[in-house]
C-alpha cells in the first residue's frame, strides 16, 4: 500500500506560510510530509529559505504527521551537531521524524568560506559523518580524526528509537554506494525505466528499508497556467550534475536557467490541469515499487493543489491510505 506525502518547499516558501500548508495537507488526507534544508533557492524569483530545524519542530508539535528532512552534514553542520538536531526531535516526536542525509550542495555550503570538496570526497566525508551520527544515536561517546574531526562527543539526550537515516539518490551509481548504510532510499522523479535500475542497483548491493519517491509537478485549472508556473519556478532546478551540485548562488541557477527549455522543464516537471492525468501518472510510479511517494506541487501557492488533490487525486489512487481513516 503506498502512502502519499506532502512535500513543504522551504526554497519557495516562507517558513510561517509553510507551516499553515503542512497543517492543510494533513487535514486534505496527506498522510505525511518532507523537506530539503538549504540556506539558499535555487532562483531568485524562489525567493525563501527559512531554517529548516525550526520549522520541524513547529510542524511536528502542530501535526500527527510523520515528517522527514534530506540534509547534509560535514561543512556547514558538524556531524555531531546535526546528530543531536536529529536525536531531539527524534526523542520529542518518537516515531515520526526520519532524515536523509546526503553530500550536498555548494549553493548551501559554500557560506562556511570552506573549500568545496570534490564529488569523490564529499562521498568520503558523507559517509563518515553518516558513522559519527549513527554511533552518537547508538548512545557512544565518539571521536574520529579523517575529513571531519570530533572529540569525545556524546548525546545526553536520545530516542528509545533511533531514528532512519535515509539516502538520497539520482544515480545508478549512488544507489549501489550507499546500499551499505542506508536505512531506506529516496530518490526524484525519473523515467521508470531508470527509477527500476535505481531499486534493483540499491537492492542488489543489499540495500535494506523503504523506498521513497519525490514528484515535481505543476497543476493550474488551465494547463497554460500549470506550465507558466513551472517555468517561472523550476527552470533553474532541472540543470544536472555536476553543475547543480557547484553552482554557489541563486542569481548562478537563473543565470543557467535561462538555457533551459520548456521541453527539459516538462520533462521533469508533470505539468498538467488535468486530475485525472496526474492520478493515472501517480499510479504508474507507485506500481514501480514505491513504498511513499511524497507530491510537490512546484508553485508557490499551495491551497488549491492542495484542496484538488485531497478530494480528487489521493481517494483515487490504487492502495491509498487515507491518512484521516
Amino acid at each position: 500500500m503506498t502512502r502519499y506525502g506532502f512535500h513543504a518547499s522551504h526554497e519557495q516558501i516562507s517558513p510561517r506560510q509553510l507551516l499553515t500548508d503542512v497543517q492543510h495537507a494533513e487535514q486534505a488526507g496527506f498522510a505525511m510530509a518532507m523537506c530539503s534544508d538549504h540556506f539558499s533557492p535555487w532562483s531568485t524569483r524562489q525567493g525563501h529559505s527559512g531554517y529548516t530545524w525550526s520549522w520541524l519542530g513547529a510542524a511536528l508539535a502542530t501535526t500527527n504527521l510523520t515528517i522527514g528532512c534530506v540534509s547534509a552534514p560535514g561543512q556547514r553542520y558538524h556531524p555531531a551537531v546535526a546528530a543531536q538536531k536529529i536525536a531531539t526531535l527524534s526523542q520529542m516526536f518518537e516515531g515520526r521524524f526520519w532524515v536523509a542525509l546526503g553530500s550536498g550542495e555548494a549553493s548551501n555550503e559554500h557560506i562556511t568560506g570552506d573549500r568545496w570538496p570534490r564529488k569523490d570526497l564529499r562521498d568520503q566525508r558523507l559517509d563518515e559523518c553518516v558513522d559519527v551520527i549513527r554511533r552518537l544515536l547508538a548512545g557512544d561517546e565518539v571521536s574520529h580524526d579523517g575529513l571531519v574531526t570530533v572529540d569525545r562527543a556524546r548525546l545526553w539526550d536520545l530516542p528509545r528509537t533511533a531514528p532512519k537515516l535515509i539516502a538520497p539518490v539520482v544515480s545508478v551509481e549512488s544507489a549501489a554506494r550507499v546500499a551499505a548504510w542506508a536505512d531506506g532510499l529516496i530518490t526524484i522523479v525519473q523515467p521508470e525505466d531508470q527509477l527500476r535500475r535505481i531499486i534493483e542497483t540499491y537492492r542488489e548491493a543489499g540495500g535494506r528499508g523503504s523506498l521513497s519517491l519525490q514528484v515535481h509537478l505543476s497543476w493550474a485549472q488551465s494547463e497554460q497556467a500549470a506550465e507558466d508556473i513551472a517555468w517561472d519556478q523550476w527552470r533553474s532546478n532541472v540543470i544536472g550534475a555536476p553543475v547543480a551540485w557547484d553552482a554557489e548562488t541563486a542569481e548562478a541557477f537563473d543565470a543557467i536557467g535561462e538555457q533551459v527549455t520548456l521541453d527539459a522543464v516538462r520533462a521533469a516537471v508533470q505539468v498538467s490541469s488535468d486530475l485525472g492525468e496526474h492520478r493515472e501518472r501517480l499510479d504508474r510510479l507507485a506500481a514501480v515499487g514505491f513504498d511513499d511517494i511524497y507530491l510537490h506541487h512546484v508553485g508557490q501557492e499551495q491551497r488549491a493543489f492542495i484542496d484538488a488533490f485531497g478530494s480528487e487525486v489521493l481517494p483515487g489512487l490504487a492502495g491509498h491510505h487515507d491518512s484521516r481513516a
